[in-house]
């Protein structure tokens, strides 16, 4: 008998993760996913899709966490970005919330980094702050 190299675990691991966040169960796909985390700590992916599993089981400051590791290793993900907008959002933390998403949009413009920015501009104006012009 033998057995799995670890890395072929780690990689049924992380996909059992993706596949429980997708059907709405970010609680148990963050259990699938802790060895993976253990492991491989700077792994994009891996902080992406914990940061993923934290924001849907409003684990807000460990979400903020893991999408701001992914920008500490590529500034340049648009994901990561507009997912730390969304988690500061979730938080009130409207002005850093605007900040993320409007990098987020200006860096590749799909339609919910576009729906994400202008809700937060819409809550800002609202509440009587005016986001910086564009």
């Amino acid at each position: 008998m033998t057995s799995q190299p670890a890395s072929d675990g780690l990689f049924e691991s992380f996909r059992r993760a993706e596949m429980l966040i997708a059907r709405s169960r970010p609680l148990d796909a963050l259990q699938a996913l802790g060895p993976v985390l253990a492991s491989q700590p700077d792994s994009i992916s891996v902080q992406l899709l914990a940061g993923r599993c934290y924001l849907n089981s409003a684990q807000l400051r460990r979400a903020e966490a893991a999408f701001a590791r992914v920008l500490d290793l590529d500034p340049a993900d648009h994901y990561a970005r507009f997912a730390l907008g969304k988690t500061f959002q979730r938080q009130g933390r409207l002005a850093e919330a605007h900040a993320q998403l409007k990098m987020a949009a200006a860096m590749d413009p799909r339609p919910e980094y576009q729906e994400a920015l202008g809700e937060v501009r819409a809550r800002m104006a609202l509440d009587g702050d005016s986001p910086d012009p564009d």
